[in-house]
């Protein structure tokens, strides 16, 4: 694990000085979304600044797993990075609600909820446990795929072997699904694949695209069965480390370079789905979504306590 470039105390916090370098971590290749929001973060804080920070990214999973990179922030031995939604729940579990399935009818639903009140009371959440939350990016709707047979219903899910996120909202939701849910890192989902110890994943269009599942995984199924949000997060350490103006930096920042990823999300989507056809891929684009909602309602029953007073108020805004 990289030692973070400054250090913090608790009693005496030191401020980033001229020439301070933040190390911005994720765990996706370069043509991902959250690259892509990166690299836009980099820009803006830099110029913002006047080249006071620089953002070095370090992409590919270099400084470990998102639950590493989540206990790193915390100890102050990773300084930030854009981490898919799951993985933090596993931190502060009330972010989850937004992980139930069919959650969110469309995009601009799920930004009018992340971006208002309730979005901005979970970021702020995290600081109990040593966390800043920034910005929500964007994971994207997800998809189910697998090399198996096309899914068209539940009943065509049952059995597959699905690798998900280590978050128990997904695992319930695919072992209400009838699947085999296998809990597992992305970096070792890949191998998994590679491999054929697993049938199926579940990701946006933009991570089955960029990472070329087609090559492992023939069938395309568009259940967009969860929204996942990504967040811009720091290591408490780092963020008071930071002046007040520089703060403020980070935070615009963040929100500007996730509204730009989202942009460039749904301008790509099409094209990315296009090229995974013709390079043999087999999408299902209207699998039998009413059957899917009726066979995941156990996973509302069960997580209808945890997730109570969010779930009730996104639900009456929606």
């Amino acid at each position: 694990m990289v030692v973070a470039t400054f250090c913090l105390t608790l009693m005496e916090p030191a401020r980033a000085q001229a020439g301070t370098e933040i190390r911005l971590a994720h765990v996706v290749n370069e043509e991902d979304s959250f690259h892509i929001a990166a690299m836009k973060f980099q820009e803006i804080v830099e110029e913002r600044t006047n080249g006071e920070i620089s953002i070095s990214i370090y992409p590919n999973a270099q400084l470990g797993d998102e639950r590493n990179l989540l206990e790193g922030m915390r100890m102050g031995t990773v300084d930030m990075g854009v981490i898919t939604n799951g993985p933090v729940a596993n931190f502060v579990e009330e972010i989850a609600v937004f992980e139930l399935p069919f959650l969110f009818p469309n995009r601009e639903a799920a930004y009018g909820i992340l971006d208002g009140p309730i979005g901005s009371e979970l970021l702020d959440n995290l600081e109990r446990v040593n966390l800043k939350g920034l910005a929500y990016a964007e994971r994207g709707f997800r998809n189910l795929t697998n090399s198996r047979r096309p899914v068209h219903t539940p009943d065509d899910v049952s059995g597959l072997k699905i690798r998900v996120m280590e978050n128990p909202v997904y695992i319930d939701t695919f072992r209400a699904l009838g699947a085999n849910a296998v809990p597992m890192a992305w970096t070792e989902a890949l191998t998994a694949m590679r491999q054929g110890t697993i049938d199926g994943q579940e990701n946006p269009v933009n991570v089955i695209h960029a990472f070329k599942l087609d090559e492992q995984q023939e069938y395309l199924s568009m259940t967009r069965h969860t929204y996942a949000p990504a967040i811009f997060v720091m290591g408490q350490m780092n963020w008071q480390g930071l002046s007040p103006e520089q703060q403020e930096i980070f935070v615009e920042a963040a929100r500007e370079a996730s509204e730009h990823a989202r942009r460039v999300n749904f301008e790509m989507e099409e094209e990315q789905l296009q090229e995974l056809k013709e390079r043999g891929m087999q999408v299902i684009e209207e699998p039998d979504l009413e059957a899917f909602r009726s066979a995941v309602h156990s996973v509302y029953d069960k997580y209808g306590d945890d997730f109570g007073k969010y779930l009730e108020r996104i639900l009456d805004e929606l």
